[in-house]
């Protein structure tokens, strides 16, 4: 089965811890995400209000207390 795709916003991002939390309709109460995941060349970070297309899943488990979590991240143009 393949992830579902959606456009997101990043609610909030730690680069110092690596993960952040990422809001869509399609993930209520957020998404966990971490920086390994993210699709970008070099040191991988987000911005908090920034729009991304964002690859989750629901594994099942609560990841850090989210029920979603990001399997790509990929940076939008405004």
């Amino acid at each position: 089965m393949r992830p579902s795709v959606v456009i997101a916003t990043v609610r909030e991002w730690s680069d110092e811890e690596g993960w952040g939390v990422l809001d869509s309709p399609e993930t209520p109460g957020g998404c966990f995400g971490h920086y390994a995941d993210i699709q970008a060349p070099g040191f991988h970070t987000l911005e908090p209000g920034q729009r991304v297309e964002l690859a989750w899943e629901a594994p099942g488990f609560k990841q850090d207390g989210y029920d979603y979590r990001a399997v790509s991240i990929v940076s939008r143009s405004a």
